[in-house]
Formats: C-alpha cells, sequence, structure tokens
C-alpha cells in the first residue's frame, strides 16, 4: 500500500484512534491491560518533499485500566504524576515510507518531564485520498520515564504500548 499523501496539515481523529497497554504485575502472573481515552495529535507532510512529522499527545489522567483503585495510584506521583505532568506527548520529527509500504518514525518520546528519542515501525492500515490509519506495536520501558515505583518486586519495567492513529487532512 503506498502512503503518498498530498501535502498539508493533518488532525489526529480521536475517535477512529487508539492506544492501548499492556504489563505484567504480580510477579508476571497478572496481564494489565488499558487504554488511553484523551488523545490528540497532527502531523505535517511538507509540500518540498520533506519529511512528514507531527505529534500525538495523551493526557496522562485518562488512562482507563478498569480497575478504579489501579487507575487512581497511577495518577499518582508512584507512576505518572498527572497533577504535574498532565500529558505524555511523541514528537515525529520524521516519518518516511518503507520499502514493504510500512513507515519508519523517528521521534522523541516524553514522558513525566523526561525525553528519550525513539524509532518506530509501523503498518499503514487504511488509506484514502485525505487520510491515513498507521498502526504501532511498541515496547517501552518505563525506567527510562522515572515510572519505576516497583513494590516487592512484583512489576516488571517493560510495557506493550499499541497505537492505531487515523490523521485526516484537515
Amino acid at each position: 500500500m503506498s502512503v503518498t499523501l498530498p501535502a498539508g496539515r493533518y488532525e489526529l481523529d480521536p475517535g477512529a484512534s487508539e492506544v492501548r497497554i499492556e504489563h505484567r504485575t504480580m510477579w508476571g502472573l497478572v496481564n494489565v491491560k488499558g487504554r488511553f481515552t484523551g488523545l490528540s495529535g497532527a502531523g505535517e507532510i511538507a509540500s518540498d518533499g520533506g519529511p512528514a512529522s507531527g505529534t500525538l499527545t495523551l493526557a496522562a489522567a485518562s488512562l482507563d485500566t478498569g480497575h478504579t483503585k489501579r487507575d487512581v495510584h497511577l495518577r499518582s506521583a508512584d507512576f505518572f504524576d498527572t497533577e504535574r505532568f498532565p500529558e505524555l506527548v511523541f514528537t515525529a520529527t520524521e516519518a518516511k515510507p518503507l520499502a514493504d509500504g510500512g513507515v519508519e518514525v523517528t521521534g522523541r518520546l516524553t514522558v513525566r518531564d523526561v525525553t528519550e528519542p525513539l524509532t518506530l515501525t509501523g503498518t499503514v492500515t487504511s488509506r484514502t485520498a485525505d487520510s491515513v490509519t498507521v498502526a504501532v506495536d511498541t515496547v517501552i520501558d518505563r525506567d527510562r520515564f522515572g515510572l519505576g515505583w516497583n513494590k516487592m518486586g512484583m512489576m516488571k519495567g517493560l510495557t506493550t504500548v499499541a497505537v492505531s492513529a487515523t490523521f485526516t487532512r484537515g
């Protein structure tokens, strides 16, 4: 599938997009799943043929695991500290098509005021004349972002993140 799109600004369609997480806890016995319900973002395809760029912003307090007590703890200073750091932001500095029809996205992820470089490989799952949906699965080491709370060693440091982001030309 070709990923060539017209130049211009593209807005994230939050109703057609999702960010899900999975994390092993209780010494690997329990698989916790959740999703961020507060999403925003935009992208830009340069008219001069330069690399595409953009942002994906998650409202940290919007993480919903289906367990209220756990969600409150995730919002606390032990984890996301949402009062001080209300957003998680991925800033894409370059998105380029791959020969297999996928896309490589290079950028920076900021969580709790810690910014780390991140390169993702995605798949274009849908494309129209004015929109594109990209799916990315990756693993994030939460310790790199100051999310190191781990009472009695019960939590592994790696979290699986699955993103399906639909951008529509504005």
